[in-house]
């Protein structure tokens, strides 16, 4: 039997490929680890960034590793959001519970053995900011920091970048969303480690923008350019 909580998430799901979450028993669990392992295992994080240089084909792995964290932080936030917003209720995505592994293309494959919620004792915006940005983004940030000294400045703009991201996807695909994510995105955005990252404005049509204050560093992705919110969007040369 389906627990509330994993029927909740697969609603969630539905949204698309960066809002999933398979929960529960699998047969195929060969590669799976739990993300604490990716956060406190420097050799883990580097084998990771080092598939991810080849993917983008690039041999600079400090991009690579901004990549990946932004990646990461889009699968966290999009899960976390997008479950405040459509169900009321926010999962539990411990690192220690929550289990991930790479694949070929798309998102990271998550995956909760057992799906749990958080208790709803506190706000929306410091259960969410808890389960992803001081559970899961301190951790993973001091790791990318640490092991490819990636600027905590283009650390915080990337975790505001996915949130953002995940915002505009959420608004497309789930415009009737019983709880509305722009505020908690406004409240988020005002909290550590998304201070100061960037500019973020709504219209009163609905429509939102933002622009970071750093670079996620992937113009230096051999025939790549600048993301659409980034703060070299427009200039001519790159530092």
């Amino acid at each position: 039997m389906v627990s509330a909580a994993a029927a909740r998430l697969m609603e969630v799901a539905a949204v698309g490929p960066y809002f999933a979450v398979v929960c529960g028993e699998r047969p195929d669990t060969e590669g799976f680890r739990p993300l604490t392992e990716l956060y406190g295992d420097g050799r883990a994080l580097e084998r990771y960034a080092e598939t991810v240089a080849r993917r983008l084909g690039t041999g600079q792995l400090r991009v690579a590793a901004s990549t990946l964290h932004l990646q990461a932080a889009s699968r966290l936030w999009s899960i976390a959001l997008a479950s405040a917003s459509l169900t009321g209720h926010v999962p539990d995505l411990d690192p220690a519970q929550l289990w991930w592994r790479p694949v070929r293309s798309g998102p990271v494959e998550l995956w909760l053995p057992t799906a749990r919620e958080l208790p709803q004792d506190a706000d929306m915006v410091t259960v969410v900011h808890d389960t992803v940005a001081v559970r899961n983004l301190r951790p993973l940030d001091d790791a990318v920091h640490g092991v490819f000294g990636v600027s905590r400045q283009v650390l915080r703009g990337n975790a505001a970048s996915a949130l953002v991201g995940a915002l505009r996807v959420l608004l497309a695909r789930a415009p009737d969303a019983p709880h509305s994510p722009v505020p908690l995105v406004h409240a988020l955005l005002d909290r550590e480690p998304l201070t100061g990252a960037g500019t973020f404005t709504t219209a009163p049509g609905g429509s939102i923008a933002f622009r970071r204050r750093s670079c996620c560093l992937y113009y230096r992705v051999p025939g790549a350019g600048t993301c659409g919110d980034c703060v070299l969007r427009d200039r001519r040369t790159h530092p």
